[in-house]
Parts: structure tokens; C-alpha cells; sequence
């Protein structure tokens, strides 16, 4: 991996953008474009295989940098690894600024004329870590935040710049949230990086109370417990999209659960079994009733849970 240095400063500060992820894209749209801002250099993951055909696949943040002529695009197997560094280095970058990456910052980045800024959609110090946006749905918490702060060589646990609160309904799904935070998130890095670079805009530590160190989600995550309660699940459903998703293991096979609701228990539920919910299947469970609104069986397309529960011969 190698880069070559641009054409002579004009002025504006030299900067490295680093991020994969969608939730990256509207950042680095307004990052580009901003007068106080020369972007150098946009870092992201390598392209790996993905889907049935395992077609070779680029982050959805180079197909952006490509598609808008941001050039160069690295694409490091290994941050951390001396040569990575050395290329990035070698673009004299004065600042750096990394939203939704999945590497670890070496030290070498952190410490630029103007440090190094991450975009971190959870209200820091609460949900650090992998999966902050569908742990804010899973806690049923009443609003989020995102959070621009100077990184440290610790997991999200650098000094706060900035932070913009966000409600939340309730009835919000990850992807729809994760979006909703990637559009505060550019807005909050557009209206910071001049007060940032001007020196108004100090960094506060963050709370030492509070903080929820999240990991990254597994496909066993996503089965429906039936000892759990259903107002629970029904954040699950919700928090899990679109990975790993949300399933049941009934004898036909697994049934993906795709949107669903909650109802009260009624007497004679047994958790773990499939009941009528008017004309909805609902999942009985130890504290109310989980209704199956949408559902993907086992080798079938999508449909509501009535078409389901119509077409299943032992419907109770």
C-alpha cells in the first residue's frame, strides 16, 4: 500500500478520514467539502466476499469515496501494521478523523498536530464498543446521542468534544436509527471542526460512572427466549436488524421474525408455544404475548404472520 503526497498546502489542514461503514458515508461527504478541510487520504477496510455468489465486495464507504473522485483510497489489511502507517504518514496528515472503521488507531495516529476525532453514535460513556445502536434499543432507553471526542489509545474512552442528544420513540428499528444518527453525526463533525481547530472546543474526560462495554453481535444473539419478557423481544426484533436477526426453532424449521408487537398474556399460555393472537401467531411467553406481525419461514419468501399461521396445518 502506498500514496503519494498531493500538491503543495494551501492553508487548509491536512486530514485522514478513516471508516467502512454506511453510517460513515454522510460524514465524510461534509468532511470533504468543508473550506477548512483538505482531505489527504480516505482509509477503509479491504474488500471481502460476500453474498450467495461470495463476489468480492468494497466497503460501502470506498464505493462512495470512489464514486465521488476522493482519491487516495487506502485499504490496509492491518492498520496497526508499520507499513500502513508509514503510507499514511507519509501524506503529512494534521488531523484525522475515523467513524465507524472496526480497526484499532496505532498510537502514531493519535497523536497528530490536531489529534485524532471519532463520531461515536451512543450518549459516551454509555454502550462503547462494537454494537452501540442496537444496545440503546435493546435498554429501551428514551434517547441516544452522538459523540464527537478526541481518541485515546483506550476503546471509546477518549475525552468528549462534543455531544448532540437524540430521542427515541420506541418503535425505531436499527437500520433506521443507525441512519437517523449518521445524518446528526455529519451536521455535529460539520459545525465542530472549526471551533476544533481554532482551539474553542475543549475536551472534557468523560464520566468514570456509566459506561457499557458492547461486543460484537453473534447469530446465537438473535434467538426469541421465551423466558424473556416479550416487551424485550420485541426490542430485539428491532435491535437485530438486519444482522443477526430474530428467529424461533419451531419443528417445521426456523422462522425468521421480522416485525412484531406486544400483547398481553391470557390464561393457559404456556411460554415457548405458538398462540392465536386474533388472527396474528404470537409467541406465549413468561410476561406477555410477543406478536409475530412479520415472518420469513425456513426456504419461503417474507409474509405477515396471519398468511403464516393460515398456511400452518397445526395452528392452534
Amino acid at each position: 500500500m502506498s500514496a503519494r503526497p498531493g500538491p503543495p498546502d494551501d492553508g487548509r489542514v491536512r486530514t485522514v478520514f478513516l471508516g467502512s461503514g454506511a453510517f460513515a458515508v454522510p460524514s465524510l461527504q461534509r468532511l470533504a467539502a468543508h473550506p477548512l478541510v483538505r482531505l489527504v487520504a480516505v482509509v477503509t477496510a479491504v474488500p471481502k466476499r460476500a453474498g450467495r455468489n461470495q463476489a468480492w465486495t468494497m466497503t460501502p464507504l470506498d464505493a462512495f469515496a470512489r464514486a465521488a473522485n476522493l482519491h487516495p483510497i487506502l485499504t490496509p489489511p492491518r492498520l496497526r501494521h508499520p507499513d500502513s502507517i508509514a503510507a499514511i504518514l507519509a501524506l503529512r496528515p494534521e488531523l484525522a478523523v475515523l467513524t465507524d472503521f472496526g480497526q484499532i488507531v496505532p498510537p502514531a495516529l493519535l497523536d497528530l498536530p490536531h489529534g485524532a476525532l471519532n463520531l461515536h453514535p451512543s450518549a459516551l460513556p454509555r454502550f462503547r464498543g462494537a454494537a452501540p445502536v442496537p444496545a440503546a434499543i435493546l435498554a429501551g432507553d428514551p434517547s441516544t446521542a452522538v459523540t464527537l471526542m478526541r481518541m485515546d489509545p483506550g476503546l471509546d474512552t477518549g475525552p468528549i468534544v462534543a455531544q448532540v442528544q437524540v430521542p427515541l420513540s420506541g418503535e425505531e428499528t436499527a437500520p433506521e436509527l443507525e441512519a437517523r444518527l449518521a445524518r446528526v453525526a455529519a451536521d455535529l463533525l460539520d459545525r465542530s471542526i472549526g471551533p476544533w481547530l481554532a482551539g474553542e472546543l475543549p475536551a472534557a474526560p468523560q464520566p468514570a460512572e456509566g459506561a457499557i462495554l458492547t461486543r460484537p453481535l453473534r447469530r446465537e444473539d438473535g434467538r426469541l427466549d421465551p423466558s424473556r419478557p416479550a416487551a424485550e423481544l420485541e426490542r430485539a426484533v428491532r435491535a437485530y436488524q438486519p444482522w443477526p436477526g430474530t428467529f424461533l426453532e419451531l419443528p417445521e424449521g426456523r422462522l425468521v421474525v421480522t416485525a412484531a408487537s406486544v400483547a398481553a398474556s391470557a390464561p393457559g399460555d404456556a411460554p415457548g408455544t405458538i398462540v392465536r393472537e386474533g388472527r396474528t401467531p404470537a409467541l406465549a411467553t413468561d410476561d406477555g404475548r410477543l406478536v409475530l406481525d412479520q415472518v420469513t419461514p425456513q426456504g419461503r419468501r417474507p409474509m405477515s404472520g396471519e398468511d403464516w399461521l393460515r398456511g400452518r396445518r397445526d395452528a392452534g
